[in-house]
């Protein structure tokens, strides 16, 4: 793990995403935080020493998903689907497939496997898998604040990008998101069309790696406005927020299936200039505690006992 050192910075951006505002001076404190998103091989060492079955390899009871038909309630997770060609981009479900027996051990579904995958980052886990392994490492999730603090990595939290101004400086690489023609077309010009190993791009200046790109990471906060965890004094800097409420964070969207909604910070190797600019420290995206997809990932914290 690798030491942070707590201090004040500007925290969400007014120039980009509306989910994104205010900007607002926080402090965090101190912490230690894993230098990697959680790997398969460590995910599955969790689970041969617990047993844990993950959200993905259970099937949905009809009782919590009121309407939905009988045939899709089977085990299974959210994975990209590239699309054959040019799609709206306001459609999510033109590019992601409920696959049945997708789960961490079988990435893209039955016929897939974790073979030369140990050291990727794991994916298809919901909030209550994340939840676990912490409780079992005997660590936490960060907040926002925490997770965003350590994504600067030390350096101007104004920059457009967590590393400078230039989303590939000289031509170099910083993350692993999406080049080319989102959804259909990857042109893999960083080296991967999907996860890649941890540690593959430059770490930031507290040596933590993947914090852009590779996967979307959870945090403890429950989604919604961002000035919902930023209340206190214009005067001064807010003192280590924990965001929103669990009530507050359902999707209204969907109001006949209360579920409640985690914030994901960093983006992933689906992020793309031409559809998702959430490569950045100060994005945010709301995720459902029950679902599981193939770019969603965790790390892991320590606070100092007081």
């Amino acid at each position: 793990m690798a030491w942070i050192p707590g201090g004040v910075f500007t925290m969400g951006s007014d120039r980009h995403y509306p989910e994104e505002r205010p900007a607002r001076s926080v402090r965090v404190d101190g912490f230690w935080m894993d230098r990697t998103p959680v790997t398969n091989d460590q995910f599955a060492a969790f689970v041969a020493a617990t047993g844990h079955v993950t959200v993905a390899e259970i099937a949905p009871r009809a009782e919590d998903y009121p309407g939905a038909p009988k045939a899709l309630l089977r085990a299974a997770s959210m994975v990209f689907t590239p699309t054959r060609g040019p799609v709206p981009l306001n459609d999510a479900s033109q590019w992601w497939r409920w696959t049945f027996g997708a789960d961490w051990r079988r990435p893209l579904g039955p016929g897939s496997s974790l073979k030369g995958l140990g050291d990727h980052p794991v994916i298809h886990v919901a909030w209550p898998d994340v939840e676990a392994y912490a409780t079992w490492a005997g660590k936490t999730l960060p907040t926002e604040a925490e997770w965003e603090f350590a994504a600067w990595g030390g350096g101007p939290a104004t920059a457009e990008f967590a590393w400078g101004e230039q989303l590939a400086p000289s031509g170099r690489h910083m993350a692993n998101i999406f080049q080319g023609d989102f959804p259909f077309r990857n042109t893999g010009e960083d080296g991967f069309d999907r996860t890649s190993p941890v540690g593959a791009f430059p770490a930031n200046g507290y040596g933590l790696s993947d914090m852009i790109g590779n996967v979307w990471e959870w945090t403890a906060d429950w989604y919604g406005p961002h000035e919902a965890g930023l209340k206190s004094s214009a005067c001064c800097a807010v003192e280590n927020p924990r965001g929103g409420q669990e009530a507050d964070s359902l999707d209204p969207a969907m109001p006949d299936i209360p579920i409640p909604r985690k914030v994901l910070k960093g983006g992933s190797f689906l992020c793309a200039p031409s559809y998702c600019r959430r490569y950045r420290p100060a994005a945010r995206h709301a995720q459902s505690i029950d679902s599981s997809m193939s770019h969603l990932g965790f790390r892991c914290i320590v606070r100092p006992k007081t």
